[in-house]
């Protein structure tokens, strides 16, 4: 019986003729890959940013539950690329002080940081991860020389003596052609496309990773009482309870928060199962009523908990950036900020590199990026693990440790202020504020 015939799709890989020139390939059109973007095209770089998902995704995207906790740093610099002024009034909200308790909410005294003193009003602003994703694609498609290819499908990406490319398929549809695989070149390629990254692997730079074995469920919820600005992050022994202030929802009035629970993956799997109001009981039992009566908002989301630091954030003709360098575990907040203070590095390094008529691709270039980036991410990395490694401990010395610990910061006011400094990011261009994704 004769094989019926078999019809192949053409694959050839063609460079792409038709796309302007570009000075950086960007892969992910995440709020780091994007911030990026527009912060080269302000100094006057021709960039290209490949992302999978489609425009709609990128100009609306979905709730997906996570509120980020913003350094005052972070926030000058979503001002200065034009994202922060997007926002809604209803979506900024700040931390005007923060608690962290040790053991059962009112067991212990809790140690209380404020901004007093540090030459801010607030310790820092709290923002919806979706709001500064939004932002952040508006900015970008706004910046002249940014140029972003969605629904983008990247395959190889390689780093040569010149120029690094990278292969891609574009969107073409009709009659089920899945588009033609396009050949791009620029003198240096980011990858920004998650801690998880494809690109790192294909660039051959490895990354430790930790993963904690646990998941963080994140919602909104209504509650009775004013929060006052108070964020509070609640190490119980057997889950931690983060609730972060929200601005009060714009249509109602109702008092809102951000609740954030971490716990082993088979209690959050049994959390996300209970219903909505038996949810909420567990959460305000935990937090013992101190929000009054409290109602979930809209849906929870769970995520693993898995932290991820490349072993290099760049190398000849390509860098890492955002997530795809350093993956945090949320507890300290740092990620985000970090990811944010890693934009303003490496584009300052690229316009001064261009203003000197420097190859950007060079790896004299790029090292003065990775050792900055890697100086101050390091010590955050490994200080917000160990973190992790002592509260998550319910053998008996650990938590002796950790109330020596505490106890000693609220003894100690330069103790507390060095912390302050940390959380607002005036002691360094890289703070976290606590409690926050």
């Amino acid at each position: 019986m004769p094989s019926k015939p078999q019809h192949h799709r053409n694959h050839r890989i063609e460079a792409d003729a038709t796309a302007p020139a570009s000075d950086v390939l960007i892969v992910g059109a995440g709020p780091a890959g994007l911030s990026l973007a527009t912060a080269l095209g302000q100094a006057g770089l021709q960039v290209t940013v490949l992302e999978r998902q489609d425009e709609a995704a990128l100009a609306d995207p979905a709730p997906d539950g996570r509120e980020i906790a913003l350094t005052h740093p972070s926030a000058d610099l979503l001002r200065r690329l034009g994202s922060w002024q997007r926002l809604a009034s209803h979506e900024i909200g700040r931390i005007a002080e923060a608690q962290v308790h040790d053991g059962p909410v009112g067991h212990r005294p809790a140690l209380e940081l404020t901004a007093r003193g540090g030459g801010a009003a607030h310790l820092g602003w709290i923002v919806p991860n979706q709001a500064l994703r939004r932002t952040a694609w508006q900015a970008a498609r706004a910046t002249p020389g940014v140029r972003i290819v969605c629904g983008a499908q990247v395959g190889s990406v390689a780093t040569l003596a010149t120029h690094a490319e990278v292969d891609c398929r574009l969107p073409c549809g009709g009659d089920g052609d899945d588009g033609q695989v396009t050949r791009l070149r620029a003198p240096l390629v980011v990858a920004a496309d998650s801690r998880l990254s494809a690109t790192r692997r294909q660039l051959g730079i490895g990354a430790q990773m930790t993963d904690f074995g646990r998941s963080v469920i994140v919602c909104r919820m209504r509650h009775a009482q004013p929060h006052g600005g108070v964020a509070h992050e609640c190490f119980d022994y057997t889950r931690t309870l983060a609730v972060l202030p929200l601005p009060d929802d714009p249509a109602s009035g109702a008092h809102q928060c951000s609740v954030v629970v971490t716990t082993g993956t088979a209690d959050a799997e049994a959390l996300m199962a209970r219903g909505a109001g038996a949810f909420a009981a567990e959460v305000q039992a935990q937090f013992r009523h101190r929000l009054g009566g409290m109602q979930l908002v809209g849906e929870r989301h769970a995520y693993p908990l898995v932290a991820v630091y490349a072993h290099r954030f760049a190398a000849p003709r390509c860098a890492l950036l955002g997530d795809a360098a350093v993956g945090m575990h949320p507890v300290t907040a740092h990620g985000y900020n970090l990811g944010l203070a890693g934009v303003d590095t490496l584009a300052r390094v690229l316009a001064d590199a261009r203003a000197r008529g420097r190859d950007l691709g060079a790896a004299s270039v790029l090292a003065g990026y990775a050792r900055a980036h890697h100086r101050r991410a390091l010590p955050i990395y490994q200080g917000t693990n160990a973190i992790v490694r002592l509260y998550t401990d319910a053998r008996p010395l650990p938590r002796l440790l950790r109330q020596w610990v505490l106890q000693g910061a609220r003894r100690l006011p330069p103790l507390q202020a060095a912390i302050t400094r940390q959380l607002t990011g005036r002691g360094t261009p890289a703070g976290g504020t606590p409690t926050g994704r």
